[in-house]
């Protein structure tokens, strides 16, 4: 099993910035793409963000794209999250995971097959 540790997170007001930070315990064929997930109250859980281990390619979901950037770390199994000009409807809890590449990262993440998961670290962002 894939252990996943997150942290960052918090409050801001809108328009402001947070970083989230994630560290998989190792990358195998299950866990060479790692994504940001997250989850508002009453929603679904969508995939906002994945990164290619393989490639160091990124990919991101249409509501973010422009404000949201991941990134690798120091380490191939450190992701990064730097979410800026974030607005209210960005509250939620987000959640790191892995899973396996399927022609692509994203693709994979929206049909629900990361399968590690880390515990999830709020971000609330206040208007």
């Amino acid at each position: 099993q894939v252990q996943l540790v997150e942290s960052g997170g918090g409050s801001v007001q809108a328009g402001g910035s947070l970083s989230l930070s994630c560290t998989a315990s190792r990358i195998d064929d299950s866990s060479r793409c790692l994504g940001w997930f997250r989850q508002a109250p009453g929603k679904e859980r969508e995939p906002v963000a994945t990164w290619n281990t393989m490639d160091d390619t990124n990919a991101y979901a249409s509501s973010v794209k422009g404000r949201f950037t991941i990134s690798q770390g120091l380490t191939k199994n450190t992701v990064h999250l730097q979410m800026n000009k974030l607005a209210p409807e960005d509250t939620g809890m987000y959640y790191c995971a892995a899973g396996p590449f399927k022609a692509g990262c994203m693709a994979p993440a929206r049909s629900g097959r990361y399968g590690h998961w880390g515990q999830g670290t709020q971000v609330t962002v206040t208007s």
